[in-house]
Order: C-alpha cells, then structure tokens, then sequence
C-alpha cells in the first residue's frame, strides 16, 4: 500500500487569493509591503526561502504573523472551496486503495472544518496540522514513524517550493502541482519526482513513480 500525503493550502484547499487577502491586510502592523498583482507574480517564481527574504519581514514578528494568518484564516475557512477536481481525484486514489493523509502548516481546527464541510472527512486516515513554516519534514518524519510507514511507500503532495525541500530531505518521493502558490517554473527547478498541471493527472503520476520504485 501506498501513503500520500498531502499539503493542504494550495494543494487541497482554494485558499491562494483568501491568504493572499489576510496577508496584504496585515501588512502595515508587521512591517512589510502589500504585493499587487506584478509583484506576486515575481514572487510565485521564487523559492520560499527567496521569497521570505525579499519580503523583509521581521523575523522576530513571524512567529506572531504566521499565528495571526492562521486565525485570519478560521474566519474565511466556511468560505473555500477544494481545488476544481480535487474531490474526485482524491476519492479515485482512495478506491485504489492508497491511504491518504495530510500534512499542513494551517490548524488541525481549520482543515477540519474545511474537511467536514466538504464531505471529505473520509477519505483520509489522519492529519498532521500547526507544522512549522519550514518543519514539514520533521513532521513527515513524525507521521512514518507513529504509523510505521517505509519511506519508500510514501508520497508527498504539495505546490510549494519548500514541500519538495521537505521531501527530499527525508528520502520519500514528492509530486509538485501547479495549480497552488509557486509557478510551475519555480518548482521544476526543485526537481521534484513528478510535476503536475491537473488534479487528474495525480494518479497516473503516483502509478508511474510506484513502478518506479518497483523496479529499484
């Protein structure tokens, strides 16, 4: 059998313009600029390290910021809708029989309430919510080890730059998709296992690196 595990902002949630909304709303109290259009178009091409770095935020107020996104976040999480196909492609993987997970920087209260609202509970065996901003492989880590998963039976979902880092970093397969924060150019130069462009095309991608590690 094999465990995916999934980001969920971006990923599984439509959440891009919602956090895109809180964070240029609290911009002036945490001392950074709002981003227009051009400029997250910029930033959408640059790794998550680059893109913290431009952004010239006091670390010393990330922590509060990253707490205060998230409580932003519970008040518009009624509002969002999965990814167009999202719902199907998930519950395909299911009948297939993977076991599906989340792993998440959001709150375990927010994607619970996205999850139970979008009659999605089901499908997925647990979550691992509150991760740091750059703790998901420690997390990933977490999770094979409390439910004795071999790295080689699990797969990481997510559209950002630093969920390929995470992956890579504990040896288990990662499939980038396009549709979240980063550009696909952005992630194809992290080189992750497989790139797609649809939530459709996950499970073809997921089959094609099981063959892969098959044969190793």
């Amino acid at each position: 059998m094999t465990t995916i595990l999934f980001d969920f902002d971006g990923t599984i949630a439509d959440s891009f313009d919602a956090v895109l909304q809180i964070t240029n709303r609290l911009a002036k109290e945490f001392g950074y600029e709002p981003a227009g259009p051009a400029e997250v178009e910029r930033l959408q091409n640059l790794n998550s390290r680059e893109i913290l770095k431009q952004s010239k935020i006091p670390m010393i107020k990330l922590p509060l910021l990253l707490r205060r996104l998230k409580t932003e976040m519970h008040r518009e999480i009624g509002h969002l809708q999965p990814i167009v196909g999202m719902h199907d492609a998930l519950t395909q993987l299911q009948q297939q029989g993977h076991q599906l997970g989340i792993v998440t920087s959001n709150t375990q209260d927010n994607v619970s309430v996205f999850l139970k609202k979008h009659q999605m509970e089901s499908l997925f065996e647990y979550v691992q919510a509150g991760v740091a901003l750059f703790g998901k492989g420690r997390s990933i880590r977490r999770v094979l080890r409390q439910h004795q998963l071999a790295p080689h039976t699990v797969i990481y979902v997510g559209d950002e730059t630093r969920d390929i880092e995470a992956a890579k970093a504990i040896s288990i397969k990662v499939i980038a998709v396009s549709w979240g924060f980063n550009s696909s150019r952005a992630l194809a130069e992290q080189h992750p296992d497989a790139l797609v462009r649809a939530p459709h095309e996950l499970a073809d991608a997921i089959a094609s690196l099981r063959s892969t590690s098959d044969q190793a």
